[in-house]
């Protein structure tokens, strides 16, 4: 018996998710949110849908209401959080995910420090990027900017999307 590759695995992966996308700013508006905009131009350009957006206030609380809203949905999939992820006294996105996570998905956030020391050095350690599974679906919480968006969606999201949710539903 052969065991499948992960390029075999990505082969059956659904080609069209449904994500939630949340910015957590105290200062974002619809009109002012690059990084929640280009989650979503960079999505539905792979094919995905984007079944709601919403930007909400650094607050625990709020972060997790909209996140419970998500996993209660049944066309969302998956669940990208950007924004609040820093060390800031405001940055309250990490804690508010990662008590929800039922399982943790360590090598995204490990993997995204790499990366991202890659291009800026040091500084890479104080993000908090982190990603796990809640209620069936994949959450991921990525830093609020651009750079860091297109980083963590191009080299990490992106590509493991479908095979992520596959291995979800098996």
């Amino acid at each position: 018996m052969t065991i499948p590759s992960h390029h075999e695995h990505k082969d059956h992966a659904p080609g069209s998710i449904g994500c939630l996308v949340i910015t957590c700013s105290d200062t974002r508006t619809p009109e002012t949110d690059t990084s929640g905009r280009l989650i979503q131009k960079l999505l539905e350009g792979q094919g995905h849908t984007v079944a709601a957006y919403h930007i909400v206030r650094d607050e625990p609380e709020q972060i997790q209401f909209r996140i419970a809203q998500g996993t209660a949905s049944d066309v969302v999939q998956a669940i990208i959080v950007n924004g609040g992820t820093g060390i800031s006294r405001r940055d309250s996105t990490f804690e508010a995910v990662s008590e929800m996570l039922e399982k943790r998905l360590d090598g995204f956030g490990e993997i995204f420090r790499f990366l991202t020391y890659q291009e800026i050095g040091s500084p890479a350690i104080m993000t908090r990027a982190t990603a796990g599974i809640l209620n069936g679906r994949v959450l991921f919480s990525i830093p609020g900017s651009e750079n860091a968006v297109r980083l963590a969606m191009e080299k990490l999201i992106l590509p493991e999307l479908g095979h992520l949710v596959r291995e979800l539903t098996k």
